[in-house]
């Protein structure tokens, strides 16, 4: 890597002080943790890493790929050696950051932001997240603490999926419960992955191509439209600090007693 250009310093979180020792380090792996990026750099015999949290807007785009409102770059990564002279940190709202990290500051960083990952997690320590809360499913998936990686758009696939309602209190799910909803969250995570995530206003890969997944969304931004299991209902919007779709006769809310089953 050449150098790093920053546009916007408020978007570097930490280790801002450190930036110099990413210029002509080399770029060895890139991984994910929940929803962010993490890209491992080597210089010399010392591990260094990039964390970029793309939030609800962010995205990492190399230099081919298009860009709409380029004010809105905030970082970029000069590269040497590669096909793509740039990749670059791209976001409008702002709500993502970006952390300069050493090997124990990456671990601090996972250990404080992040829970269990949706498609790792066993079955066992699932059935134990749920069962040892009363709050809300749908706010209980995306509490990134608790299970990193699922957005709000996922969320709403699952719980289809699942036959679960957004508000039914986790640990009153009953075994069965449990079990589709562990089953759904693996199969519609994946199926988003193998199909490039859903392109729905600003998501793009980084290079520039729409994710495909927004094809197969069976609720979500779907409000009046008739329930894809053909129950006669139509999927209603719930309105909170992030919009729920769900079929009222196929996601029935079940009573608030705690589950024995």
């Amino acid at each position: 890597m050449r150098e790093c250009w920053v546009g916007r310093a408020d978007i570097v979180r930490e280790g801002l002080s450190t930036l110099d020792w990413y210029h002509h380090a080399t770029i060895t792996t890139v991984g994910r943790q929940g929803k962010s990026v993490i890209i491992q750099f080597l210089c010399g015999e010392e591990t260094r890493f990039l964390v970029a949290e793309l939030g609800m807007t962010g995205l990492l785009l190399l230099h081919s790929a298009p860009t709409r409102h380029p004010q809105h770059t905030h970082f970029i990564l000069r590269l040497e050696r590669s096909a793509e002279p740039d990749l670059r940190y791209w976001n409008p709202r702002r709500f993502g950051r970006l952390s300069l990290l050493d090997q124990a500051g990456l671990g601090r960083y996972i250990a404080r932001r992040f829970g269990h990952d949706p498609l790792t997690i066993s079955y066992e320590q699932f059935m134990c997240v749920l069962g040892s809360t009363r709050s809300r499913l749908k706010g209980l998936l995306m509490r990134q603490q608790v299970i990193a990686g699922i957005g709000n758009i996922y969320a709403n696939e699952i719980l289809f999926r699942s036959r679960l309602h957004p508000d039914q209190v986790a640990n009153t799910i009953p075994e069965k419960g449990m079990a589709r909803l562990y089953r759904a969250m693996g199969e519609v995570l994946r199926e988003a992955i193998a199909m490039g995530g859903s392109s729905v206003r600003d998501y793009f890969a980084p290079d520039g191509t729409e994710g495909q997944y927004r094809h197969r969304h069976l609720v979500y931004a779907k409000a009046g439209e008739p329930c894809p299991n053909a129950c006669g209902a139509e999927i209603v919007r719930m309105h909170g600090e992030r919009s729920s779709f769900y079929c009222p006769t196929c996601q029935r809310k079940r009573p608030q007693s705690a589950s024995k089953t």
